[in-house]
């Protein structure tokens, strides 16, 4: 499987200032056209700066969080804020959890933080990116001088990951699980399929603890060679503004990637958040969480079935908190939904998508309902 060299590369311009190589799961557009893509667009931009009244379905973060026990512990590590950060017990909640020893643990400012160190720290000839999924990855390893190829997954195989699709002498993969935005959840057997010496096999996990029982996570795996998981406490728990996640790798992994970290760079909240959200409590409440959520999504799928006549197709089978839709004339949607008091993700900002793309966040049955009657009208102004 080949890909187009873009004509930027070829005149000399830096990778870093390139557009990336595409390498179609299928085939290769007509004429080799690469499209280009906003990499550093995300849902928060659709609600910033909005009315208090709107209501938001473009960011993925568990509506009604953090919790107030949450809050609490956080509130009480200010006292300690006149001392550097310790990430030891962090650290160790993390691997207990995941049942790891502690050296192959780092703490990070959030999972995006990792993709930036993972750019940085790891060498790389032939960079991969699984496409559609979160941008940032691409983003990151363009911005550190890298010329990153796209693998594209299919609409018609429901986006679903094909490991032969990934060129054989790509050594460092990147691809999520369950994945932004499709809400596809690849089988943990095809995902490790990837995973071969000389190779890093980067798996973005930031909404496994939203899939009741985690079925094919790889976060306790130390038997995959090459393997770096990527976790955020961000989303079940609503810390997005607090910025903590980590990396499960191999020792030497986590070593180098610790080493383009800089000082202290976990706040003393951040690990007061993390020990907490590692705690047999909180893990049995983020289980609750994720069955309700699965439920929610379920009724949210149910709901915008009653617009297939109007061409509306949802993307499933989904596993996330959030669909993907494809809808005619999306962009006019969006804008009306806009109007009529919702905030959704638009999906021409992920390679793979285009402008009939948009991505919903799962809310409660109620919200759910206050949107499908928004939708219709959205529908029957256009």
């Amino acid at each position: 499987m080949s890909a187009e060299i873009p004509a930027a590369e070829a005149a000399g311009i830096p990778a870093a200032e390139t557009p990336a190589r595409e390498t179609p799961a299928r085939e290769t557009p007509a004429g080799g056209a690469v499209p280009g893509f906003d990499l550093r667009h995300h849902g928060d931009a659709e609600v910033r700066g909005a009315d208090a009244g709107l209501t938001d379905l473009a960011v993925n973060v568990r509506a009604g969080t953090p919790p107030r026990w949450l809050k609490d512990r956080i509130a009480a590590s200010l006292d300690g804020l006149a001392a550097y950060p310790d990430g030891r017990a962090a650290r160790a909640a993390v691997a207990a959890c995941h049942g790891v020893p502690e050296g192959r643990v780092l703490l990070t400012a959030g999972a995006a933080e990792a993709f930036v160190l993972i750019a940085r720290a790891l060498p790389a000839r032939r960079p991969v990116v699984v496409h559609p999924q979160f941008t940032e990855p691409e983003a990151a390893l363009r911005d550190a001088g890298h010329t990153v190829e796209r693998v594209l997954l299919d609409e018609r195989d429901g986006f679903r990951l094909d490991p032969a699709a990934v060129p054989d002498d790509a050594d460092l993969v990147v691809v999520g699980n369950p994945t932004n935005p499709t809400s596809v959840l690849h089988p943990a057997a095809a995902l490790a399929e990837l995973a071969r010496p000389g190779r890093t096999l980067v798996v973005d996990e930031a909404f496994m603890d939203a899939v009741p029982g985690e079925p094919a996570s790889l976060a306790s795996r130390t038997d995959v060679p090459g393997l770096v998981v990527l976790r955020s406490l961000t989303k079940t728990w609503g810390l997005a503004g607090l910025r903590i996640g980590y990396v499960l790798a191999d020792p030497g992994i986590v070593a180098a990637l610790e080493r383009v970290q800089p000082l202290w760079p976990v706040s003393t909240p951040a690990l007061a958040a993390a020990e907490a959200c590692c705690a047999p409590d909180a893990l049995a409440e983020a289980a609750r969480a994720a069955e309700r959520a699965a439920a929610d999504r379920a009724y949210l799928a149910e709901r915008l079935g009653e617009f297939a006549e109007a061409g509306l197709r949802v993307c499933g089978p989904a596993a996330g908190p959030f669909l993907l839709i494809r809808l005619p004339d999306a962009a006019a949607i969006r804008t009306r939904l806009r109007e009529l008091g919702f905030a959704v993700r638009r999906g021409d900002t992920f390679p793979g998508l285009g402008p009939d793309w948009l991505r919903l966040a799962v809310r409660d049955r109620d919200t759910t309902d206050r949107f499908v009657i928004a939708l219709a009208k959205a529908l029957q102004d256009g």
